[in-house]
């Protein structure tokens, strides 16, 4: 009892670590660098590269130090006086996250990286001051925020929030990348826009992740008050979050998702969740009725959720958690099924129930699927899906990039500050020492009656999560 020792499953220090995703899903011998050592594998150098050349482009109409954003159009600003959408705030959190796992691997990494946080800095919402506002138009000389059907002039600016989150999470691991004593405080920023994720992409009443900073300006009355995204479950961010700012409320909001989660996968059993999710009036989530914010298809499986494979997977094979890995056999069960164990056929989109509503596939469906067959255990599946992803040609923005991220988490590139810290665990009140006093504080926490200080010593038999196991060791440990 009292003796320290390391918390791996979500522990954050400012160290480096590149996790060997590869050795985690049983394919470490196949996936090598040309030196063959364990890393970023040559077909994802060889996208990365191509990627980079066709995706990232200069702001050129700053003549200051470069900045650099991720184009996600396929227009281009034709002179007729009607601006054109080039990229949005989805995509320059990608962007930055691939240049921070790209590290070790690009000598131009951290030039691009830093051309990003320029123009990420040039863009912000006008609701919370360290997020980045959602999108920008190029109209012919300048590239504007907030442009409304073609506009020509700005608007009024907000956030997305897996922008924002994404944006944060890159910024720490350019701090464990490149640290923060240069020209540009990593650390610092991040934290600046962890704070206004929390401020204003955060209901507070709930502890749900909103749709954007705009939805702090809503009445609750409104149904966008009450609304959450599944694209937005991001869920290996939280306890980071938790751990760089010191707010155990982020571990309310991990602990409410995977509840959301749970809940809305558990009605058809099929894994599926829909683009977006509503609280309804007793209490519980549900599906967002058709046309909620985007298209019919807002409460289905769709172009916002398909992305919850990979973004949910990823959590269960870096910590464990269990409620990660029951969604991935989950939904891993459902395909296999559904495509007979052919990935060319995923379709792209489903109703919750697992009725295809797209008769074709799609690339930015089928991706997200390595990551949970890993987190899944299904090697033979996992192997299927890597070959097609590889072999799929060339796509569109969003396809390719989410392929790479992918592709970058199965190779073992995934960025993230981890952990080296030294944990009392059971030390839940952060006061140093284990005492009854611990124990009184982690049942209330259990009961939702309290947060705890210092939730990463709460995790006492390591797998992942905190629950009633972890009272009963404590208790154990205190006696």
């Amino acid at each position: 009892m009292g003796k320290k020792r390391n918390q791996i499953a979500a522990a954050v220090t400012a160290a480096f670590l590149l996790l060997d995703l590869a050795a985690v899903s049983g394919c470490a011998e196949e996936q090598t660098t040309a030196s063959g050592t364990n890393g970023v594998s040559q077909e994802t150098m060889q996208l990365y590269r191509f990627w980079k050349t066709r995706y990232v482009t200069q702001d050129t109409y700053v003549t200051t130090e470069p900045q650099y954003y991720v184009y996600y159009s396929e227009e281009h600003y034709a002179g007729d006086f009607v601006s054109v959408p080039v990229t949005v705030s989805e995509a320059h959190g990608y962007g930055m996250l691939i240049f921070a796992g790209m590290a070790a691997y690009d000598p131009q990494a951290k030039s691009y990286f830093d051309g990003m946080y320029r123009y990420f800095k040039a863009h912000p919402s006008d609701i919370g001051p360290h997020l980045m506002s959602w999108q920008q138009c190029d109209n012919g000389s300048s590239l504007i925020d907030g442009a409304v059907d073609g506009s020509m002039t700005g608007g009024e600016s907000d956030s997305a929030t897996d922008g924002d989150m994404d944006i944060a999470y890159a910024l720490l691991a350019a701090d464990a990348a490149w640290g923060s004593n240069g020209d540009i405080d990593y650390l610092g920023e991040a934290k600046l826009v962890i704070q206004d994720i929390m401020q204003y992409d955060v209901n507070h009443e709930f502890w749900t992740l909103t749709l954007g900073d705009w939805v702090s300006q809503c009445d609750t009355s409104e149904s966008y008050y009450h609304a959450t995204r599944s694209s937005d479950f991001i869920m290996q961010y939280l306890p980071v979050f938790a751990e760089v700012s010191g707010d155990a409320n982020w571990m309310k909001v991990y602990d409410t998702t995977y509840q959301i989660i749970e809940e809305v996968t558990a009605e058809n059993g099929t894994g599926l969740l829909p683009d977006f999710i509503v609280r309804n009036d007793a209490g519980t989530f549900e599906p967002a009725p058709a046309n909620f914010l985007e298209s019919d298809a807002d409460g289905m499986y769709s172009y916002n959720s398909c992305r919850t494979p990979w973004r949910i997977g990823l959590d269960g094979i870096l910590t464990g958690n269990k409620t990660a890995k029951q969604f991935a056999q989950q939904i891993t069960a459902f395909l296999l099924d559904q495509t007979g164990g052919d990935p060319m056929e995923i379709k792209a989109g489903y109703t919750l129930d697992g009725t295809a509503i797209e008769d074709y596939d799609d690339l930015c469906f089928i991706a997200p699927f390595l990551t949970a067959a890993a987190c899944a255990g299904q090697q033979t599946w996992h192997d299927q899906l890597r070959q097609t992803i590889v072999d799929y040609g060339d796509d569109v923005y969003y396809g390719d990039t989410i392929r790479l991220l992918c592709l970058m988490a199965d190779d073992g590139g995934w960025p993230m500050p981890a952990g080296a810290a030294d944990v009392l665990l059971g030390d839940v009140n952060g006061d140093g020492t284990l005492s009854l006093a611990d124990l009184v504080l982690l049942q209330k926490y259990l009961l939702h009656q309290e947060a705890l200080k210092n939730w990463a010593a709460g995790d006492l038999n390591g797998d992942g999560g905190i629950n009633g196991l972890d009272l009963a060791v404590l208790k154990q440990n205190c006696i």
